[in-house]
């Protein structure tokens, strides 16, 4: 049976190719092309001998994922759907802010999602399986090229925050990390790397001591248990004490910025005593809030908050020496705004 590839670092690669009577050097040729270049082929590895050409096609396959569909929304925002080697489909979303030259891609990590949050449409979809670190850096390969011929620009900013609990599949998210962010992969800073995660105590812990620099945004969307075990029952086993401890963690050990996602849900978590209880889970360390903009998912079960009681809960939070920022919804005419990934047609 043929292996794949990409499953192999580059020392594990440079071995690979010793034990089959290859020279260890070319490894470095081929991480570039699989890598660098995104090549699916072989054969269009052409600074190797025809002789290695050949022996890689007789034992190794490049499963690289398969474009299914774009759509393109009236803001910029597209939204790109792979199908991947086994028939799953994936989405992957590009937001451009084009006057910034900021082009940002949120990833997929998983198909499907076992969280079942409330407000999120990938959470009612059933869990299938986690992504590869391949099937994971194919989205970026593939939608910068989208981007490219789009907006003349790559895409300048990863977001770990499409489909799936990223932390929930940790060796290989940090597996793609390390690809993206390396000189012989996309070279790309860790910097402008974010992963989202609804909150699992004790990977933040682990990714504090195994990642480089990224950037860790918690999805909140509530600042007291009650209300957030209501809508995201990942909540009764990360409750916020535990999840404060974490993130004082990640924070102490030099790491990316954080950042609160909180989704404001009329009714649910828009009070002024919310933001009281917000302003209070930013105490003892940095941590910037991003106010996002409810999108619907067809169910009926939450509403948005209209713009300007968004903006009073913002500037009370202000008022507290918060560092906030109001996120307009992007792409919810192609169903790509944040909490919609669904597969759908």
């Amino acid at each position: 049976m043929k292996i794949n590839i990409r499953q192999f670092s580059l020392d594990e690669m440079k071995q690979a190719l010793k034990e089959h009577g290859q020279q260890a050097f070319r490894a470095k040729q081929i991480y570039q092309w699989l890598w660098q270049h995104g090549v699916g082929d072989f054969e269009e590895m052409t600074n190797l001998s025809k002789d290695l050409r050949k022996w890689l096609n007789e034992n190794f396959v490049i499963p690289q994922i398969v474009l299914d569909t774009a759509q393109y929304s009236t803001d910029g925002t597209i939204k790109v759907r792979f199908k991947l080697h086994d028939g799953h489909l994936i989405e992957s979303v590009l937001i451009p802010v084009v006057k910034d030259k900021r082009f940002t891609l949120c990833v997929s990590t998983q198909v499907g999602c076992s969280l079942s949050c409330a407000f999120c449409a990938t959470g009612k979809m059933k869990m299938q399986r986690n992504l590869t670190p391949g099937e994971i850096v194919d989205q970026l390969t593939m939608v910068n090229k989208i981007c490219e011929e789009k907006y003349e620009h790559p895409i300048t900013n990863i977001v770990y925050m499409g489909m799936g609990e990223p932390l929930l599949n940790y060796n290989n998210v940090i597996k793609s990390i390390r690809i993206i962010s390396s000189e012989n992969g996309q070279n790309m800073s860790p910097r402008r790397l974010t992963i989202s995660t609804a909150g699992i105590a004790k990977m933040i812990k682990r990714l504090a001591e195994d990642s480089p620099k990224v950037n860790l945004a918690l999805s909140l969307h509530a600042a007291d248990d009650f209300k957030r075990s209501q809508i995201m029952p990942i909540n009764e086993k990360n409750n916020l004490e535990v999840l404060m401890d974490a993130l004082r963690y990640y924070s102490e050990m030099g790491k990316g910025h954080l950042t609160y996602e909180y989704i404001m849900l009329r009714h649910l978590n828009d009070t002024l005593e919310d933001a009281n209880n917000l302003a209070a889970l930013c105490r003892g360390f940095r941590v910037k809030v991003n106010i996002i903009e409810y999108n619907p998912i067809g169910d009926g079960m939450f509403e948005k908050v209209d713009t300007e009681k968004m903006d009073r809960f913002a500037s009370h939070l202000t008022q507290k020496g918060v560092l906030v920022t109001v996120r307009r919804s992007r792409g919810g005419d192609i169903d790509a705004a944040c909490g919609q990934l669904a597969n759908k047609d």
